[in-house]
């Protein structure tokens, strides 16, 4: 009777202990493949390490689209107080132009340079990403009649 109780136990900690280290594999997966989103003001606040993915949106500044002769592209990223140099290396959604409402991909380089590996552009003229509008109202710049869109 001892034995079993014995054997009982062994198995429950081993269980326990499979269990535990396939969730902690679960979410070092997970990790990796989780990607933040920022506005430019939150960056500004609380700078990212260099070579940390995440997503930046806000509205492509005004002025600030400039193609580069390497076929890159150089724009910001403004949420209305603040804005994030981006440079990007691909093709741009159809919708991308100064004024728009995107979602950025990439990471940060040590000079301050967000380099995207993806741009996402609004799919229409209501459609906001929830973070991205908050960060719009923050600054003052959201506009009316696209709240029921953002939720």
């Amino acid at each position: 009777m001892r034995l079993r109780k014995r054997q009982r136990l062994v198995l429950v900690a081993l269980v326990l202990l499979l269990g535990a280290g396939s969730a902690a594999l679960v979410l070092a997966a997970l990790g990796e493949k989780v990607s933040l989103f920022v506005a430019p003001s939150d960056l500004v606040a609380r700078p990212f390490e260099a070579g940390k993915r995440f997503r930046l949106g806000g509205l492509v500044e005004p002025g600030s689209v400039e193609r580069l002769a390497d076929g890159a592209v150089r724009f910001a990223v403004t949420d209305g107080a603040h804005s994030v140099p981006v440079v990007y290396r691909g093709v741009l959604p159809d919708l991308f132009r100064e004024g728009q409402g995107i979602v950025t991909q990439g990471e940060m380089e040590p000079g301050g340079l967000f380099r995207a590996s993806e741009v996402l552009a609004k799919h229409d003229e209501t459609y906001m990403p929830k973070e991205v509008a908050e960060a719009l109202k923050r600054s003052g710049r959201w506009k009316d009649g696209a709240a029921e869109a953002a939720r």
